[in-house]
């Protein structure tokens, strides 16, 4: 009879626990769509990652106070370029491949103390390429690696420059990467820089 007094009293903790905790993190869970191939969903983020403002708010405030120092108008690190010859199943691959890249080269560099935001951003940015962890190329990689190693070899060419630009292309790299790895694209395609 003592336990289940014991059982009727904790009943009303255990409900708030599954309504408060146990229930977002079902919903917002990352399940196989039905009938959708494994490794189409590995190569998939949640929209809702992209359309929280903190985060964003963060990326684009820091690209823009990049950009301000930014110098170079003729050279684009983020844009189409990046995917040509790269098929559309292959895009999000691409980019996560890009955002490694910028984290590893750009933001965990001696840049972190220079730009507010970057320790949060490259955090953000990481945990999205963990999520893509199981994310692979399908095909041939050749264009994938080449587009890379231009990306790679522009951003040496423009010394510290390269590093400004990558920083100050966030919003673009942002941008892309939800376009590339979420199931619901932006209308309109992605948004252009003057």
């Amino acid at each position: 009879m003592a336990s289940l007094r014991t059982l009727a009293s904790s009943f009303p903790a255990w409900v708030f626990f599954c309504c408060c905790c146990c229930l977002p993190l079902l919903l917002t869970s990352s399940l196989p769509l039905k009938g959708a191939p494994s490794a189409h969903h590995a190569c998939r983020l949640r929209k809702i990652h992209f359309q929280q403002p903190y985060i964003r708010n963060r990326t684009y405030t820091l690209a823009k106070t990049a950009s301000a120092s930014d110098k170079d108008t003729d050279n684009r690190l983020i844009g189409q370029q990046l995917f040509v010859n790269i098929r559309e199943n292959n895009r999000c691959y691409m980019m996560k491949r890009v955002v490694e890249l910028v984290v590893k080269d750009v933001l965990l560099t001696e840049v972190k103390s220079q730009y507010p935001y970057v320790e949060e951003v490259a955090q953000f940015l990481a945990s999205l390429t963990s999520e893509l962890s199981s994310c692979q190329f399908s095909g041939k990689r050749d264009h994938i690696e080449k587009n890379l190693e231009q990306m790679k070899n522009k951003m040496e060419q423009l010394g510290e420059n390269g590093k400004t630009k990558a920083i100050g292309e966030l919003d673009l790299l942002f941008d892309y990467m939800e376009n590339a790895c979420t199931d619901a694209p932006k209308k309109g395609g992605n948004k252009k820089k003057n």
